[in-house]
């Protein structure tokens, strides 16, 4: 880690040096201006003036110039410098309008205005004023470089020492590694999103500010239109800025509101619970949800394309138990935990390691509250010794019921005098579906240019297949369907795809063993996660046939797992290996059969 922080230290160094450099630069500009200012007007003749062009590989610069003489005390004195800024540029059109004027000023004969320093008469100037535009520019460099570099070092120097995790403490308690986690009292990350966004708003607003001047001319002035899509970044930068406004408020009125974990640390194979007060008055009507979420953070690609990515392993939902606290509310959680997941990394300094998080969320009359927190979960299976079993039941069961909703809201239940039967309708992954194609649709364009304008056949095979398998893959989202029915001691399944059957199975009911909840994908959107999972039965053979997917979280999975079981008659035999006589080869037909 040492040798982490010294290579920060050094990467930040050359972004804290141009930031010195430019506030010198700016701070110099508007200390000569000033003094200059006071310098005494003369009139001085033009022996020759305009502007030079110079053409780089990506875009002109332009820089204007002039000689001059005039008299000061007697003596005559010649004199060349035109601006306070020496050397070219092109940002706006100073350059090109000062080397106009002063060139028409030379054709008509006239004189020009130049200020002489008393001091020393040589040194005089022509345009002693600010460029603002310039200075804005400058201050972009100033900013985003000098902050980066600046935010880094002091980052780096207030980071925690280093521990020593060969020690017996972490050895035994490896989560004490981490200085954030040394009490059940666990903060959230809400204060320093907070300040993120602040200065990600303002440095994203700073670096499009001159775009609607520039906009503006080239609409104007040239009849630009499509530069009108330039807009769209200070847009962009109105958005940051009211997030940034939102997490403020979110921190004002609800403060830190830390978790207090029971057991610490969360227990893998035991459980994650706790209670958290917040500064909210009572109301019992207030919904609070909770999800938990194991993650898997990794490094993916090489070189200049390696980049941070998360992908959860397991989730569960569920709605907090609200009572009146010392600050007012009062929630109250606690998840079970399975045994077969991955501890918490205590030191998150590698390029794989696996991260615990609570995301804690209610949508309420002003400011919303919403809260990530980086938990501590280690396989020691441990129980919550604090926790009224009588407020987790009440939780349990208010979740439950919103569990069941949501899955009668995705399935159609009906019976008729054949049995019963659940259908997962078309549509139902319609998210999903959309994503397919409009990547697929990239790709396959992708392809199409790359084979038939640029000529690259191969690369253009590749792109275009991809393309068009992930196209499918949205097309089989979108339009399939999933039909689960109770054919006397029987279960069937029917995989549809526009209504047209393309994969059939069969259970008999008196080989069900148990049911298995396992993921299936897996959404993001910034830092929180939903999981899917699908619901199977098993046999007493291990095999394994879908009977429900789409479910959001490990909760709503079992209970769809109770739902599926009551409707169809499935109970689970907890012990399979006693009073359970194995299927027979005569059995082995009637289950993950084709009709």
């Amino acid at each position: 880690m040492m040798k982490g922080k010294i290579f920060s230290l050094l990467f930040a160094l050359p972004f804290l040096g141009v930031g010195v450099w430019m506030a010198y630069s700016i701070g110099n500009s508007l200390l000569d201006s000033t003094k200059m200012k006071q310098w005494v007007p003369v009139q001085a003749s033009l022996q020759r003036a305009g502007y030079e062009r110079h053409s780089g590989e990506d875009s002109d610069t332009f820089e204007a110039y002039a000689r001059y003489t005039y008299e000061y005390g007697g003596k005559r004195y010649t004199g060349t410098r035109v601006a306070l800024s020496d050397g070219a540029d092109n940002i706006g059109d100073y350059q090109t309008d000062m080397g106009n004027h002063l060139s028409e000023v030379l054709g008509r004969g006239e004189t020009v205005t130049v200020y002489v320093n008393p001091e020393d008469p040589a040194a005089a100037i022509i345009d002693p004023t600010v460029r603002w535009g310039l200075m804005g520019f400058k201050s972009i460099f100033l900013v985003v470089f000098g902050g980066v570099g600046l935010g880094l070092i002091i980052f780096v120097l207030r980071s925690a020492k280093e521990k020593d995790p060969g020690l017996p403490i972490y050895r035994e308690q490896p989560w004490l590694a981490n200085d954030k986690w040394q009490s059940s009292l666990v903060g959230s990350g809400s204060k320093n999103t907070m300040y993120f966004s602040w200065g990600f708003a303002a440095l994203w607003s700073l670096i499009s500010a001159p775009l609607p001047f520039l906009v503006y001319s080239e609409v104007t002035e040239k009849g630009n239109m499509p530069a009108l899509l330039g807009l769209l970044f200070p847009l962009v930068g109105l958005g940051l800025l009211t997030w940034a406004i939102r997490r403020t408020l979110e921190w004002r009125r609800f403060g830190a509101a830390p978790v207090d974990l029971d057991p610490f640390p969360g227990s893998i194979g035991g459980h994650v619970g706790g209670t958290i007060d917040i500064g909210l008055p009572f109301d019992s009507n207030a919904r609070f949800s909770m999800t938990l979420t194991s993650l898997h953070s990794y490094v993916s690609g090489t070189g200049k394309n390696r980049s941070r990515k998360e992908s959860a392993e397991w989730q569960d939902a569920q709605v907090a138990h609200v009572s009146s606290g010392p600050k007012g509310t009062r929630l109250h959680f606690r998840f079970d935990v399975p045994e077969d997941l991955v501890e918490s990394a205590a030191v998150q300094d590698s390029d794989d390691y696996y991260t615990w998080r609570l995301n804690v969320s209610s949508d309420l009359p002003g400011a919303d509250f919403d809260r990530d927190y980086e938990i501590p979960v280690y396989a020691t299976k441990d129980r919550s010794k604090n926790l009224s079993d009588v407020s987790i039941t009440e939780a349990k069961t208010a979740q439950r019921q919103i569990d069941v909703h949501a899955i009668r809201k995705l399935v159609a239940l009906s019976q008729d005098a054949m049995g019963k039967s659940m259908l997962f309708p078309i549509g139902r992954n319609m998210p999903s579906g959309i994503g397919g194609l409009l990547f697929g649709g990239i790709f396959s364009a992708a392809g199409w240019f790359l084979a038939v304008s640029e000529g690259q056949w191969f690369m253009g095979a590749i792109f275009g297949s991809v393309g068009i398998l992930i196209l499918l893959s949205g097309f089989y989202f979108m339009l399939n369907s999933l039909e689960v029915t109770q054919d006397g001691s029987d279960i069937r399944t029917v995989r549809r795809v526009l209504g047209i059957p393309v994969k059939r199975r069969r259970l008999r009911r008196a080989n069900f063993i148990r049911f298995d909840r396992k993921k299936t994908s897996t959404t993001q959107s910034g830092s929180k996660h939903m999981v899917r999972y699908a619901v199977y039965a098993v046999d007493n053979l291990g095999r394994k046939m879908i009977l429900g997917e789409g479910f959001n979280g490990a909760g709503q999975a079992e209970a769809a797992a109770e739902l599926i079981g009551r409707e169809f008659g499935l109970q689970e035999k907890r012990n399979p290996g006693k009073g359970d006589s194995p299927a027979s080869d005569t059995d082995d037909y009637n289950f993950l059969t084709v009709d």
